[in-house]
């Protein structure tokens, strides 16, 4: 049985920093790209950020580019997410995601990860 489980969120200022980490197991960690999404109240689920299954290769949503950080640790099964300079708009349940891609390119949409955490929650006061 696949479980992906996060674990950093909280309340930070704003200009803060938090570093989500998602621990998984139950599958070949190396076999799947991991992305981080996140869904504030009434939007939609969106990609924030991804990496490769072994290169490193990572995508960003430009809203967090510049800011947020994406890594891996394939020896522990862990996928990283370091959030700098954050925002009030940053607030939202933030989750990741295990996509079985062997393909070169990013899957931006949600309904092509095969297996999710169960979120963490991140608020960022103003």
């Amino acid at each position: 049985q696949v479980h992906l489980v996060e674990s950093g969120g909280g309340l930070v200022q704003a200009g803060g920093s938090l570093r989500l980490s998602c621990a998984a197991s139950g599958l070949t960690f190396t076999y799947y790209a991991m992305g981080w999404f996140r869904q504030a109240p009434g939007k939609e689920r969106e990609l924030i950020a991804a990496i490769s299954r072994s290169d490193g290769v990572t995508y960003y949503a430009d809203s967090v580019k510049g800011r947020f950080t994406i890594s891996r640790d394939n020896a522990k099964n862990t996928v990283y997410l370091q959030m700098n300079s954050l925002k009030p708009e940053d607030t939202a349940v933030y989750y990741c995601a295990a996509d079985r891609n062997r393909g070169t390119t990013f899957r931006l949409s949600a309904s092509a990860y095969d297996y999710w955490g169960q979120g963490t929650q991140v608020t960022v006061s103003s």
